[in-house]
């Protein structure tokens, strides 16, 4: 996020051409000498409790241990992140450090000379940080962005609602699901609550059940390809039409929000609904964006996306990514010096004992004291496969057709078959 936290498609940057252009037309003017005035632009999306104060005060106590550096924060949330950043991007003037969840964003950032190569910044440390964080930010071979959180998307469900509806054990197969949504409709409980207007949510499900009834590669293939117009694509549609049909989500769901008082984590937070799929951040926005400010603690439950009968793909193949940050190709030297403080392990351990960090160093993961984190964190350490949020792997384009082609599937506009054709002919434009 995030949680969520979360997220996630970025908007296309300029056109090649227009990329070119900003590359000529830019220079960064930052001094080189360290013990210079310099002030560093952030904007990060932990602009909610947890997160948010552990931010600022990690930036007031650089800033006091360094007179001469001035740190300017912006918190946004993720979808005013996401267009604020696009604006800055087109005009060539990315922030000094800045959200990235890596992938086909990043590359493009790259392409276009918005962001510098930190990998001999992060050489002497980055053997202190888990393998698997790095790669969403590593981009022909050179390291263009630093995680500080990793994860999964996974259900996370209230416990006395599933005991309210007589279910004793999660779902382990697509099947089992339904029945379980079938059960908690009958018992007079909303079972899934979605965040409909951000349509980031909702492909989720649909790359979820591709990797299930594919596997790993079919994801991968069709990138390569540029074709999702396969049958196991297909076959995806309608698995999550099957839950769609039920009629599963929150009243007004179409219009909800993901992090807003009345939104997907809100409705959960506050006992609203039994279930939601959703990235590792889920518990602490939850808390943040209920009514108590502290969601539902030991009734939350996690686990992980089921099987596909028949499937090719297998439940131990998780899709998911974290939160890192890129530096601006204009940031004043500080800037990866404080970078380096925000993937200390004392600044890690801090962030993770708020319980809406998963640590992306080795030495902080002592500090996972939550059950459901450390949960997201041993099937994560188990996976046999991990494929990064479809809006961010892919191109900005595909990346974004994706999330408005599952909304449509979502609200009924488009069947299975429709919006592979509509992503299909975004992907061969790329």
């Amino acid at each position: 996020m995030s949680a969520h936290l979360s997220r996630r498609s970025l908007l296309g940057l300029v056109g090649a051409g227009a990329g070119a252009y900003l590359l000529s037309g830019c220079s960064d003017d930052a001094s080189d000498d360290p013990d210079a005035p310099q002030t560093i632009n952030w904007w990060h999306i932990q602009n909610t409790e947890p997160m948010l104060p552990v931010w600022a005060a990690v930036a007031q106590e650089y800033q006091a241990a360094h007179n001469n550096v001035k740190i300017e924060i912006q918190p946004l949330e993720n979808e005013a992140f996401k267009a604020k950043l696009t604006t800055a991007t087109q005009a060539g003037s990315p922030p000094d450090l800045f959200q990235s969840w890596g992938g086909g964003v990043l590359k493009q950032q790259v392409d276009a000379g918005l962001v510098k190569d930190l990998t001999e910044t992060v050489a002497p440390w980055k053997d202190g940080l888990l393998p698997l964080s790095l790669e969403p930010y590593t981009v022909d071979g050179k390291i263009y962005g630093v995680p500080f959180d990793i994860g999964m998307v996974g259900f996370w469900y209230n416990k006395d609602l599933f005991a309210k509806a007589q279910i004793t054990a999660p779902p382990a197969t697509w099947a089992e699901l339904l029945d379980v949504v079938r059960k908690l409709k009958a018992a007079g409980v909303t079972p899934v609550a979605l965040a409909g207007k951000d349509k980031w949510p909702a492909h989720f499900y649909w790359a979820y059940l591709s990797m299930r009834i594919g596997g790993l590669g079919a994801l991968q293939q069709a990138a390569k390809d540029k074709n999702f117009e396969t049958p196991d694509f297909v076959a995806a549609g309608e698995r999550f039409k099957e839950l769609i049909d039920l009629q599963p989500f929150q009243k007004g769901f179409l219009g909800a929000e993901y992090g807003s008082p009345d939104g997907q984590a809100a409705t959960m937070g506050n006992g609203g609904a039994a279930l939601e799929l959703m990235g590792q951040w889920a518990p602490s926005v939850q808390a943040s964006s209920s009514t108590s400010k502290k969601g539902l603690g030991d009734k939350l439950g996690f686990f992980p996306f089921p099987a596909v009968d028949g499937g090719k793909g297998t439940a131990t193949e998780v899709f998911g990514g974290g939160n890192g940050f890129a530096v601006g190709k204009d940031a004043p030297p500080a800037t990866m010096d404080f970078l380096k403080t925000l993937l200390s392990a004392d600044v890690q351990r801090r962030s993770t004992k708020t319980g809406a960090v998963l640590p992306t160093v080795k030495e902080a993961t002592d500090a996972i004291t939550d059950p459901n984190n450390k949960v997201v964190a041993q099937t994560l350490a188990a996976a046999t496969g991990f494929q990064l949020y479809l809006d961010q792997a892919y191109p900005p384009a595909v990346g974004q057709q994706v999330n408005d082609s599952v909304a449509a599937l979502v609200a009924g506009s488009k069947s299975p078959a429709q919006i592979l054709k509509d992503i299909t002919q975004v992907a061969k434009t790329q």
